[in-house]
């Protein structure tokens, strides 16, 4: 690339990542505010987590058409497109009347939203060599890792002082103007205009994804991520509720502690040439294991919340180094349809997460918090013992 051009790439995946914070910031709110949406609304802590799991699914499940679509009109003009519609849902749940109508508009959100990670890991991947793609797609997560902080820190703040319902309004209004700009990127600059190939117009939505799953790595990739979402994320959603119950914290308080999730991934971004080069795949999956395992450990068995600011900065360190090593490898599984292969892998990542929100809910109303956190210290060691080893094996 000429000076020029780089200027241009790196300015085109600036937008991709403060995109990512809009979708990751959305797929956060509503843990810190779950109590107080039980109080609006008269609900049970199970139904009002209809409104994280309902999300997932959808964002998770119509993975199935934006990757394909993308491959095939060009991805960073639909990454737009979404990121505009998903201000449609973001003002229902704001006015929403009942939970019902929350709940839809929140399944309206995550099918929208589901365009535009997936899809920029996708784009990064069309537009960054392998051996260079992992140091850039930690940079590109520094927004999605952010939307995780300011998410959690939005909805709780909100939750405690103008109402709920504000926290909606404010991403209605990040969606727009991050939405418009990303779309007169798409036309100004000539790093993001599609590039059409064969493979990528000359096959049904079907046929791309039989590719991806035809490949014996792709299903491995899937099967881990789909085990890591439903692991990390079904724990981490009832963090502020336990947090708020039991410490008698604030919202704010709560949403700002599980935020040091982000703080914990910004360590890994800040030194991801370092553990990439001294760790290698196999060493990031399995330390990352250990270490969200950790993090469910102290708070399980922590007495005070102050455990839980170790907690949470731990199983952000450790999400992202076992998440950007899957991430990267879910870029090269089948890269003549890329964008369908990276949408199945966020497809089977979000799906977990909403099967460990629907398994963490039940368990939380009938074991305890405790339960729930052992079982997440049990499960993510061996989730990263097996993906390590598994590395080794690897198609070159």
């Amino acid at each position: 690339m000429t000076a020029v051009q780089t200027q241009q790439h790196a300015r085109a995946i600036l937008l991709l990542s403060i995109a990512a914070f809009a979708s990751a910031a959305s797929a956060r709110l509503c843990d810190p505010m779950l109590p107080d949406l039980a109080h609006a609304f008269s609900a049970s802590s199970t139904e009002v987590a209809h409104v994280v799991s309902g999300f997932s699914v959808a964002y998770g499940l119509l993975q199935a058409i934006f990757g394909p679509l993308g491959d095939r009109i060009g991805k960073y003009r639909l990454i737009a497109f979404t990121t505009l519609a998903c201000t449609v849902g973001s003002l229902g749940a704001a006015l929403a009347s009942s939970l019902d109508l929350l709940v839809l508009s929140r399944i309206l959100t995550g099918a929208t939203a589901a365009g535009i990670i997936p899809l920029s890991m996708a784009w990064i991947g069309d537009t960054v060599p392998y051996e260079e793609r992992q140091p850039t797609l930690a940079r590109f997560l520094g927004g999605q890792i952010l939307g995780v902080i300011g998410g959690q820190f939005i909805g709780g703040f909100f939750a405690d002082t103008l109402g709920w319902r504000w926290a909606f309004a404010f991403l209605c209004l990040v969606y727009f103007l991050v939405g418009i700009f990303v779309l007169l990127e798409s036309h100004r600059n000539p790093s993001t205009h599609h590039q059409s190939t064969p493979s990528s117009t000359g096959r049904g939505l079907i046929a791309q994804a039989s590719i991806v799953l035809g490949t014996p790595w792709a299903r491995v990739i899937i099967a881990v991520v789909f085990l890591e979402g439903m692991t990390v994320f079904g724990a981490l959603a009832f963090v502020p509720t336990y947090l708020h119950e039991r410490f008698e914290l604030t919202l704010s308080m709560s949403g700002a502690l599980v935020g040091l999730f982000g703080v914990g991934g910004f360590s890994y971004i800040a030194y991801a040439k370092y553990f990439v080069r001294r760790l290698g795949e196999k060493g990031l999956a399995l330390l990352g294991g250990v270490l969200i395992a950790s993090a469910w450990a102290l708070l399980a068995f922590g007495p005070t919340w102050a455990f839980a600011t170790a907690a949470a900065y731990l199983a952000g360190l450790g999400f992202y180094m076992l998440h950007n090593t899957l991430q990267t490898n879910a870029t090269q599984m089948a890269p003549q349809v890329r964008g369908t292969s990276v949408s199945l892998f966020a497809s089977s990542f979000f799906l977990g997460q909403s099967l460990g929100v629907i398994l963490a809910a039940k368990l939380l109303a009938t074991q305890g918090a405790f339960a729930l956190f052992i079982a997440a210290t049990v499960l993510m060691p061996l989730i990263g013992i097996v993906f390590s080893r598994l590395l080794r094996n690897k198609p070159q």
